[in-house]
């Protein structure tokens, strides 16, 4: 768990982090939560002369952004948590009004914030890419992202590349993450090396020193992502491509052959610009600070006559 009190320009005054406890269950790791909640409430007024005006909370998996539900999380085993009713009823204390949170989801939440304050700053349309455990994507439209109809939007791990490829726990085979995330790469590199503690960093190394096996691993992934980039940019038309997560830590071992590839696939349509993200693992609360202060603002709008 990571937390931070966030001023209105995106400054973070204060940053903490804590382990998540998963092992403990999820109603233990929704009381962490809030209390933790509770206790940054507590620094900013004892640091700041004042208490936060707001707070921002950005989850994995499904989220039902409009009623404030974390709907599942499969790493997190919890389900329907009302996760903005339990840290605004936490939060209130003797206000007389409600203490406003904003829930939202963890990768879209990263998306925001690469899209004003980092890499993808002043951009009107992008696309924000997680290359992680799986693959995500945030869909930045002026200054917001694109949820979706359900809140799906952006869930390009999903697309099939390889159809004979492995069984993607979505139950599909060959979807974009199952081959071609950090979780892959470290998977087939550990086969292929032999190292069954080998992951994507050392692929990536071993890529470098020229190792053939690894540059196969990579490749493989490589053409694969440049394949799942292709759709995407076919259906959205961003103007960039900002590229996050384990995978994207590599830098240019990735995104040179990777630009390449997806140059080559293109026949009539523009070429994005592909580029890493600026703001590393500080995009999630970062993005969560943003959900906070654009729900000030929304608030105050509606107040006005």
């Amino acid at each position: 768990m990571k937390a931070a009190l966030v001023a209105a320009d995106g400054t973070v005054l204060h940053r903490e982090q804590r382990p998540t406890g998963r092992e403990r269950g999820p109603d233990a790791v929704v009381a962490d939560v809030v209390d933790f909640a509770a206790e940054l409430y507590a620094t900013g007024e004892r640091r700041f002369g004042e208490p936060p005006r707001a707070a921002g909370v950005v989850v994995p998996g499904l989220v039902d952004v409009a009623a404030g539900v974390a709907v599942f999380a499969a790493n997190l085993n919890w389900r329907d948590v009302p996760l903005r009713r339990l840290l605004s009823e936490r939060l209130t204390g003797s206000r007389p009004a409600p203490f406003p949170v904003a829930l939202g989801h963890d990768l879209k939440a990263g998306g925001l914030a690469e899209g004003r304050i980092g890499a993808g700053r002043g951009q009107d349309r992008f696309l924000f890419v997680a290359l992680g455990t799986g693959i995500a994507a945030a869909i930045g439209i002026d200054g917001r992202i694109e949820a979706g109809a359900h809140g799906g939007a952006g869930e390009i791990g999903h697309i099939v590349v390889r159809p004979d490829g492995p069984r993607c726990g979505c139950g599909r085979d060959g979807c974009l993450e199952i081959v071609a995330s950090a979780a892959a790469v470290s998977r087939d590199w550990a086969r292929a090396s032999g190292n069954p503690t080998a992951d994507a960093a050392d692929a990536a190394r071993a890529v470098d020193a020229g190792d053939p096996r690894a540059i196969r691993v990579w490749q493989d992934a490589v053409e694969a992502l440049a394949d799942g980039l292709v759709i995407a940019h076919t259906l959205l038309d961003p103007r960039l491509i900002v590229l996050g997560g384990g995978l994207a830590e590599s830098g240019e071992t990735l995104l040179a052959p990777l630009r390449t590839a997806v140059r080559d696939r293109l026949t009539f349509q523009h070429p994005p610009e592909i580029i890493p993200a600026a703001l590393g693992d500080a995009a999630g609360h970062l993005g969560a600070g943003l959900l906070a202060w654009d729900l000030l603002t929304t608030e105050s709008m509606e107040e006005k006559p």
